[in-house]
């Protein structure tokens, strides 16, 4: 991958996080996200699925902001993320998808409406909603159903998300 495409794929991961699009990332942008998942699939915030989104979306947070702000003003600026977060992922992308298990965890249970596990269709509305779009949403999402029973796993999501975020290192 050369040096383009290597900011480019940076870049779109930090407007991902950046839900309000102020140019940096912060705690209200993990809130904003929590907020779109439970409304798209109607959970109230006060509900234990509800609660566990936020728990989880603060976890996010706090992890994140632990990696990547490096001056401690609670906000993590594109250089930030690009020098701290970026690279970090680069070096262990699965030790990010670990920061962000508890909000995985929770939106999956939020996204499983049968009990059964979460569906494609139903991640696809969850990345939609924070911002994919949607004709990538839908193919990410059916990408992430590896063993192809119709239901995500935990890991599968995990796995898939450690990917999404472990951006390779351009070419020197």
């Amino acid at each position: 991958m050369d040096s383009a495409e290597y900011e480019r794929k940076i870049a779109a991961r930090f407007a991902t996080f950046d839900q309000d699009g102020n140019g940096y990332i912060d705690r209200e942008d993990f809130s904003v996200a929590a907020k779109a998942v439970l409304a798209e699939f109607g959970t109230t915030a006060r509900s234990d699925k509800g609660q566990a989104v936020f728990a989880g979306a603060e976890a996010f947070w706090q992890g994140m902001a632990g990696i990547a702000d490096v001056d401690g003003d609670q906000r993590v600026t594109r250089e930030e993320f690009i020098t701290g977060a970026a690279k970090r992922l680069r070096d262990n992308p699965q030790r990010f998808a670990e920061i962000a298990r508890p909000f995985l965890r929770a939106v999956i249970a939020v996204a499983d409406e049968d009990g059964r596990g979460a569906t494609p269709t139903a991640a696809a509305r969850v990345l939609r909603v924070l911002g994919i779009a949607p004709e990538t949403a839908g193919q990410v999402a059916t990408a992430l159903d590896g063993d192809g029973d119709g239901r995500l796993l935990e890991d599968e999501v995990l796995s898939a998300f450690a990917g999404y975020c472990g951006v390779e290192a351009p070419d020197a």
